[in-house]
C-alpha cells in the first residue's frame, strides 16, 4: 500500500533518528514530558476571559485539533452548533484547527468558511512556488543555466540552508487577506469570539499560547510544520506547529473560562501493525505518536459534562486538500450523532438571538489607505521597494493588486518573506510592508551537471558551480562567478547593475574564458575534431520590458584559437580575433522552460563583425528562435522555429550555425551539421503522466524539418531533412533528465540520454 508523507514526517525523521537520544540524555524534550509541559505552560500564562455578565448558563469552549486537510471537518461541526443554537464562548485551535477557529473568530460565517475550505487552492499555497511569469526577467535567465533550482547560502565560509523547504510567502498572503476585516484587532479577546492559537517553541518544545498580536501570524505559526515551513518568530520565540506540544487544546479553553468543553479531534489515527511495512510508514508512525500522546493526555481531562467529537475521516489524509470539501459533511454527520448531548447546551431562539447580538460580526470593508511605510530588513533601498508598489493613497485597498505587486517583488528572489499589515497611526490608516531578506543569503552557491550521450561514442559531461552575491548595493547590483569542468570548460565573471529605483535600465559587463569542441562531419563521418578556445569580455546595456522581456545591445571582444585535435595533420591551427556589435530583443512568457505547457519565448538578435572593432573577419548575422506552447487537455503542443543566416559574407568556422542532437534534427550527432545558414521547424507533444510534484514524469514526441546550407540560394524545403523523436523525461533535483530515440531520413538514428536544459 502506497504511503503519503504527512506534514510533520520530515522533522520527525530528523528529530527521532538524529537527535532524540541526545535530547533525552540532556534533560530535553521527550514524548512523555510533552503533555505535562503543555499543561504547566497553559496554566501559568493563559488569562481567563470574561465574555459577558450572563451567568445563567455554562460557558462553552470549543477546542479544535490539528490535522491538515482533515481540519475542514471542523467547519461541519460548527455548522451543526449554529443549527442547534449552541453558543460558543471561547475557541482555541492548533494548526488547521487554529486556522478554522481563527477565521470563525474573526467574523467569517459558516457559509464563507465552507467556500474557503472547498475552493481555495491550498496545495498551491503550501507549495509556495513563485510562478515563472512573476519572476523578474533577470531571474528568468537563471533558467538558461543547467544549475539546480535551489541555491545554498555560502556565508563566512560555511554552507547555510533555509529553516524550511517552504518560506510560506503564499500562505502568509492568503491568511492576511482572509483576516483583513480584523487587521486592527490586537487582542484576540476582542474578536467575534475570544480566541487562542497554539504553537510550539522549537527551542524548548513547550506549548506557546498566542492570545494577542497579529491574527494571521498567529494562525501561521500554529500550522508551521517543522522543516517544511520556515520558522516563524514572534516575541523572540521560534515557533512551529503546535501539534508537537498540544494538538487538542482542551486545557487552553478551560483556562480561558469554559465550564463545558466541546473537543473536536480530527488528527490521523496511529497505523496498525500490518501497515508498518516501510521506512516511510514507520517515520509517519513516529510522527503520529508525538502528537497522539499529548492529544490523549488532553482527552483524559474531559469530564462527563464535556463532549468529544471524532469525525470518521477515513482515508482523507492530512495533505489531501483537494478533498477538503468531502471532510465538511463528515464533520456535520459526526456532530449530529451527538445531537441529544448538544441539545442540553442549546439556547432558545430568543436567547440565541441575544447571544448573536452580543457577538457582532464585522463586515469585510476594505480599509482606505492614508499612508504607506516600509520596514526594510534587506540591502535594497526603500526607493527600489516603493517603486515596485502601486498603492493609491486615499483609496480603498485593492488586495488583489497589492498581492500582485508583492508577488513581483518576491519574484526578484531576494527575500524570505514580504508581509503587509494595516495599522492605525495618528488617526490615519496605513499599510506597512515588512520585507525580510533571506536568512541564508546574500551569498549563494549552486551546482549543476550536464550530460549528453548518444551511446555511440558522441557524448559530453560537464560539471558546473556558480557563486552569486546579491544586494551588492541599494539598487540591487549582483555579482556572479561560474566555473565549469569537463569537456567544455569555462570560467565566467559578470556584474549585473540595475540603474535607477525602477530597475528599467541596466549594465551588464562579463569576462569569460571558454573552450569547446567543434566536429566537422561529412556524410555522417567525423572528418576532424576542432578545439575552439576563446577569452575576452562583453559589455552590454539594456532596458527591461516589465517581467516579460528586455532589449540589450553590446560589444564583444575576444581572442582565440582553433586547434586541430583529430583530422588532417597538415591543417594548421588558426588564431582569430572577434570584434562584434550586437542587439538582442527577448520576449519570455513561458510558464516552464524545462517542460513547457503554456506560453512562448522569442529571441531575435542581429550581429555585426568589423575589423574596426578588432575582428579579423567581417560579416553580419541574424538569428531568430522561438518556442510556443499551448495546453491541450492533459498535454501541451509545442511549436519551435529556429532560423539563422549569415548575410552577404562568410563567417569563420567558430561562428558557423550548427544543428544536430536531441530535438534538433534528432538522429544526428550533437552539432553534426554546420553551415552559414540553418533552419529548423519542429512540432512536438508533451504530456505529464503522473500526479507527483516531487518526481513528475513526462512523455512526448516531435516531428522535425531542417538543415544547414552554405549558400542562401540553396535554402529550400526540398532539400530539408525530416526527423523525429520519442522521449520520456522527469524534472529532478539535478535538473531535467530525458531518454529519447531519434530517427532522421536516410536511416540516421540515435538513442540519447540528456541531463540539462533541452527546450
Amino acid at each position: 500500500m502506497a504511503r503519503q508523507l504527512t506534514p510533520m514526517t520530515a522533522i520527525c525523521f530528523i528529530a527521532v533518528v538524529a537527535g532524540s537520544a541526545a535530547l533525552a540524555d540532556d534533560g530535553g524534550l521527550t514524548m512523555s514530558s510533552v503533555a505535562v509541559t503543555t499543561q504547566q505552560i497553559t496554566a501559568q500564562n493563559i488569562r481567563q476571559v470574561n465574555p459577558g455578565t450572563d451567568r445563567r448558563r455554562p460557558k462553552i469552549g470549543l477546542a479544535l485539533s490539528g490535522g491538515g486537510a482533515r481540519g475542514a471537518a471542523h467547519v461541519g461541526v460548527i455548522k451543526v452548533l449554529e443549527e442547534l443554537q449552541v453558543p460558543i464562548d471561547y475557541i482555541a485551535g492548533t494548526s488547521m484547527g487554529a486556522i478554522v477557529g481563527g477565521l470563525y473568530a474573526s467574523g467569517m460565517s459558516v457559509a464563507e468558511l465552507e467556500t474557503t475550505m472547498a475552493t481555495l487552492d491550498w496545495a498551491d499555497a503550501f507549495r509556495d512556488q513563485i510562478e515563472r511569469e512573476e519572476r523578474s526577467f533577470r531571474r528568468k535567465r537563471d533558467d538558461d543555466l543547467y544549475l539546480v533550482k535551489q541555491a545554498a547560502g555560502f556565508n563566512a565560509g560555511k554552507i547555510s540552508l533555509p529553516t524550511g523547504i517552504i518560506a510560506g510567502q503564499k500562505v502568509d498572503l492568503l491568511l492576511r487577506s482572509l483576516t483583513l476585516r480584523v487587521s486592527d484587532v490586537g487582542d484576540f479577546d476582542d474578536l467575534t469570539f475570544p480566541f487562542r492559537a497554539v504553537a510550539a517553541d522549537i527551542v524548548t518544545g513547550e506549548a506557546v499560547v498566542l492570545e494577542s498580536g497579529d491574527l494571521a501570524m498567529a494562525m501561521r505559526a500554529s500550522m508551521n510544520i517543522p522543516a517544511i515551513f520556515a520558522l516563524t518568530e514572534i516575541d523572540g520565540r521560534l515557533l512551529v506547529d503546535g501539534g508537537v506540544a498540544n494538538n487538542l487544546p482542551i486545557d487552553v479553553v478551560r483556562q480561558m473560562g469554559a465550564d463545558v468543553v466541546i473537543a473536536v479531534d480530527i488528527s490521523t489515527p496511529l497505523q496498525k501493525r500490518e501497515e508498518l511495512d516501510s521506512v516511510l510508514a514507520i517515520t509517519e508512525q513516529l510522527t503520529g505518536i508525538l502528537s497522539r500522546r499529548n492529544t490523549e493526555a488532553q482527552i483524559e481531562t474531559l469530564s462527563d459534562d464535556d463532549l468529544l467529537i471524532l469525525p470518521d475521516l477515513g482515508d482523507i489524509t492530512t495533505q489531501a486538500f483537494e478533498r477538503a470539501a468531502e471532510a465538511i459533511p463528515i464533520g456535520v454527520e459526526a456532530a449530529r450523532q451527538h445531537s441529544s448531548e448538544l441539545q442540553r447546551l442549546a439556547l432558545t431562539t430568543e436567547q440565541y438571538d441575544e447571544y448573536l447580538a452580543s457577538h457582532h460580526r464585522r463586515v469585510a470593508d476594505l480599509p482606505v489607505i492614508d499612508f504607506v511605510r516600509i520596514e526594510n530588513n534587506s540591502r535594497l533601498g526603500d526607493k527600489v521597494l516603493t517603486a515596485g508598489l502601486n498603492i493609491p493613497i486615499g483609496q480603498p485597498l485593492d488586495v488583489q493588486a497589492l498581492e500582485e505587486d508583492i508577488g513581483k517583488i518576491y519574484g526578484w528572489q531576494l527575500f524570505q518573506n514580504i508581509r503587509y499589515e494595516i495599522v492605525e497611526d495618528g488617526g490615519e490608516t496605513g499599510l506597512v510592508l515588512r520585507v525580510d531578506e533571506r536568512s541564508w543569503g546574500p551569498n549563494y552557491l549552486q551546482f549543476g551537471i550536464s550530460i549528453a550521450d548518444s551511446f555511440d561514442g558522441d557524448n559530453f559531461f560537464n560539471l558546473g558551480v556558480a557563486y552569486t552575491r546579491t544586494g551588492m548595493n541599494a539598487l540591487g547590483g549582483e555579482l556572479r562567478m561560474g566555473v565549469q569542468a569537463g569537456q567544455e570548460p569555462f570560467l565566467v565573471g559578470e556584474f549585473y547593475q540595475p540603474l535607477g529605483a525602477r530597475s528599467r535600465y541596466f549594465i551588464h559587463p562579463q569576462v569569460r574564458i571558454r573552450r569547446r569542441n567543434v566536429n566537422v562531419f561529412d556524410a555522417g563521418n567525423i572528418l576532424s575534431e576542432l578545439r575552439v578556445s576563446e577569452s575576452g569580455l562583453e559589455l552590454a546595456a539594456g532596458r527591461n520590458l516589465g517581467t516579460w522581456g528586455e532589449v540589450r545591445l553590446g560589444l564583444r571582444r575576444f581572442t582565440g584559437e582553433v586547434e586541430v585535435r583529430v583530422g588532417d595533420p597538415t591543417q594548421a591551427d588558426v588564431d582569430f580575433d572577434v570584434g562584434e556589435f550586437f542587439i538582442r530583443l527577448s520576449d519570455d512568457k513561458m510558464d516552464n522552460v524545462r517542460f513547457p505547457r503554456d506560453g512562448h519565448v522569442v529571441v531575435v538578435e542581429g550581429l555585426v563583425s568589423r575589423d574596426g572593432l578588432g575582428a579579423d573577419a567581417e560579416f553580419e548575422q541574424v538569428m531568430f528562435s522561438s518556442l510556443l506552447a499551448r495546453p491541450i487537455g492533459k498535454g501541451s503542443v509545442l511549436l519551435h522555429l529556429n532560423y539563422n543566416t549569415t548575410l552577404d559574407s562568410d563567417a569563420p568556422v567558430q561562428s558557423l550555425f550548427r544543428i544536430g542532437g536531441m530535438l534538433n534534427l534528432s538522429g544526428f550527432a550533437q552539432d553534426e551539421l554546420a553551415g552559414q545558414h540553418s533552419a529548423l521547424l519542429a512540432l512536438g507533444y508533451l504530456r505529464k503522466v503522473n500526479d507527483s510534484d516531487f518526481l513528475p514524469l513526462y512523455v512526448g514526441g516531435t516531428l522535425e524539418l531542417g538543415n544547414v546550407w552554405q549558400n542562401k540560394s540553396d535554402i529550400s524545403t526540398s532539400n530539408a531533412i525530416t526527423a523525429g523523436s520519442i522521449f520520456v523525461g522527469s524534472d529532478t533535483i539535478l535538473g531535467p533528465i530525458y531518454l529519447a530515440y531519434g530517427l532522421a531520413e536516410g536511416g540516421v538514428d540515435s538513442l540519447y540520454l540528456f541531463v540539462g536544459k533541452l527546450f
